[in-house]
């Protein structure tokens, strides 16, 4: 091998080197990105999951809720209906 291979081979060796360090590089920032992609997803299964568990408790209440006015008005409906009668009995016989 001449002097001038050399340095041709020489050259070749170093653009392959630059070549890996900056395929590295990009590596590093795209792995950097991956994480930062990674801790937001994390970040907002949380928050959806503590988003799902308020829904869950305000469903929770709205079914009590739901259930004592059922049984308010399985009480209350009968006694205004007998209320209604009475009033319309007495006005009837007012006349």
């Amino acid at each position: 091998m001449d002097d001038f291979d050399q340095q041709r081979l020489t050259a070749a060796l170093e653009k392959i080197a630059e070549h890996q360090q900056l395929l590295l590089e990009h590596q590093r920032e795209a792995l950097a990105m991956q994480r930062e992609q990674l801790a937001l997803l994390q970040k907002q299964s949380e928050r959806a999951d503590r988003i799902q568990e308020r829904a869950e408790q305000l469903q929770a209440k709205s079914a009590q809720v739901v259930l004592r006015v059922r049984k308010t008005l399985a009480v209350m409906l009968p006694v205004v209906v007998i209320l209604i009668v009475y009033v319309s009995w007495l006005v009837y016989q007012l006349k």
